[in-house]
């Protein structure tokens, strides 16, 4: 189910986690499956378990990675899960 358009990033998070009110790192760790990272990381994570912090993708490029898309925004990326 995609999101909706012009929602905000942690609003898709929240969808994707299944969860409400969260913030978006809170959410992403949900979604993820991790507990206690930066948004940034839990996102990497969820992309792939084995990625190094060193090769961690910035927040557009890891939410395009997740949605198989390329050059949108994180919000319009999620918004296509």
């Amino acid at each position: 189910m995609a999101g909706t358009a012009g929602s905000s990033l942690t609003a898709e998070l929240n969808r994707l986690a299944s969860t409400t009110g969260k913030a978006a790192q809170g959410a992403a760790n949900v979604y993820a499956g991790t507990s206690g990272l930066g948004l940034i990381a839990a996102l990497n994570i969820k992309a792939s378990e084995v990625r190094q912090p060193s090769a961690y993708k910035g927040l557009n490029a890891i939410c395009n990675e997740l949605a198989g898309t390329t050059g949108k925004s994180a919000s319009d990326a999620l918004r296509t899960l």
